[in-house]
C-alpha cells in the first residue's frame, strides 16, 4: 500500500497530582484551548477537551506517528509546564499525576462522548471524579487495583 491510513480516536483522561494545586476555574478555558494547540502541533486532532479544576478529559485523534504513552507524556508535560506560567506562585507546584487512562471511541458514538465532555459539571454534581473513572475503567473491561488509583 503507497499510503498509511490511520484513524485512531481516543478519551484520555488524566488528574492533578495528589495535594497539588487544581486549575482555577478562570484558567480552565485556556487550558483546554492549550491542550488543543499541543495536540495540533503534534498532528493529531482535537475533538473536543474539558473537565474539570482537577483533571481533563481530551477526545482526540492521536497523530499516526506517534506512540499514545509519548503523545499523552507530551500533552501532560507542555500544559503543565505553561500553566505555571500564568501564576509562578499560584501553581508553582503544580502537576499531573504520572497515570492515564485512555479509551478508544468508534466513530459512531463520538458525538455521545462529545456532549458527556461538554457537561461535566453537571456529571460531577451527582459523581465523583473517582467513582467516574471507576465506571470508565469497568465499561472498557480494564482490571485494577484500587490501591493504585
Amino acid at each position: 500500500m503507497a499510503n498509511t491510513f490511520v484513524k485512531n480516536d481516543l478519551h484520555i483522561i488524566f488528574h492533578t497530582k495528589a495535594k497539588t494545586t487544581d486549575v482555577l476555574d478562570k484558567d480552565l478555558t485556556h487550558l483546554h484551548q492549550y491542550i488543543a494547540g499541543i495536540v495540533k502541533g503534534m498532528g493529531g486532532v482535537q475533538i473536543e477537551v474539558g473537565g474539570m479544576s482537577d483533571h481533563v478529559h481530551l477526545l482526540c485523534s492521536l497523530p499516526k506517528t506517534m506512540a499514545l504513552a509519548d503523545f499523552v507524556r507530551k500533552v501532560k508535560a507542555e500544559s503543565s509546564r505553561w500553566i505555571k506560567t500564568l501564576d509562578p506562585h499560584y501553581y508553582g507546584a503544580f502537576a499531573w499525576q504520572e497515570g492515564y487512562a485512555a479509551y478508544s471511541v468508534s466513530t459512531s458514538v463520538l458525538p455521545k462522548v462529545i456532549q458527556y465532555i461538554r457537561h461535566q459539571q453537571e456529571h460531577h454534581k451527582v459523581r465523583t471524579f473517582m467513582d467516574e473513572y471507576k465506571a470508565f475503567l469497568k465499561a472498557n473491561g480494564i482490571d485494577y487495583d484500587e490501591r493504585y488509583l
